[in-house]
């Protein structure tokens, strides 16, 4: 478990650092590689599970998804429009299925995993328009897009550490055990502690209220172990 969590932030986190260091389109760019990984996963995984799919229309819709208004802005928001030709492209495949019965879930599945996992788009989009930072802050330098980025990677990699090492050395009670047996209400209080605390202090650095970044620091916890148990 430790080994494959060492694993993934060597593979992802430098790539989106020097990504952020450049700025756009290369955040964009480096997004919508990681949701590509994540919507072949993802189907991958509800293959395993026995719900059926279109794979490779789904991977395209959580790309289109992510990409949302960088692509262009038009009236009602682009990302919204290419959304509704995506469901009705995948509505027209779910028709080529010979049982009805089986039409449905397909494109209810496909649909849902692609806007699920078309949701880490949310990264780019923080990339561009972050709020303002103080400049003369310690961390004012990064300027508002990286420094929130970072801030949203960091306390999501505070929780999901913190979260694991308490959980394994003082975990004794279940958190929710019939969807994940090893969680325990002491791991996700310790990451919740440490998503606080990181958040918090970097908010601080950025000039802004740190009581602030406590509460989005919650937040961001609790939308990461809401991630988790949903995967």
């Amino acid at each position: 478990m430790l080994r494959d969590r060492v694993r993934s932030a060597a593979f992802l986190i430098p790539p989106l650092l020097v990504a952020l260091w450049f700025g756009e389109p290369w955040v964009a760019a480096v997004v919508l590689l990681v949701v590509l990984l994540s919507a072949v996963e993802a189907f991958r995984l509800l293959t395993a599970a026995g719900h059926a799919s279109f794979p490779t229309l789904g991977a395209v819709l959580a790309m289109v998804v992510a990409l949302g208004d960088t692509v262009r802005p038009v009236s009602a928001g682009s990302g919204l429009l290419l959304l509704a030709v995506g469901v009705v492209l995948v509505g027209v495949a779910g028709l080529t299925r010979l049982d009805p019965r089986e039409g449905l879930p397909a494109v209810m599945t496909t649909v849902f995993a692609a806007v699920y996992v078309g949701l880490l788009g949310y990264v780019s989009r923080l990339a561009e328009a972050g709020p303002a930072v103080d400049p003369g802050a310690a961390l004012g330098w990064l300027g508002a897009g990286r420094a929130w980025v970072l801030i949203l990677i960091l306390t999501v990699w505070a929780y999901d550490t913190a979260a694991f090492f308490v959980g394994r050395r003082f975990g004794t009670r279940h958190f929710i055990p019939h969807i994940s047996p090893g969680k325990t209400l002491e791991g996700v209080g310790g990451g919740l502690v440490a998503a606080v605390v990181v958040s918090a202090l970097l908010v601080a650095g950025v000039g802004r209220s740190p009581l602030a970044g406590a509460v989005l620091g919650l937040v961001i916890g609790l939308a990461a172990q809401a991630g988790d148990l949903a995967e």
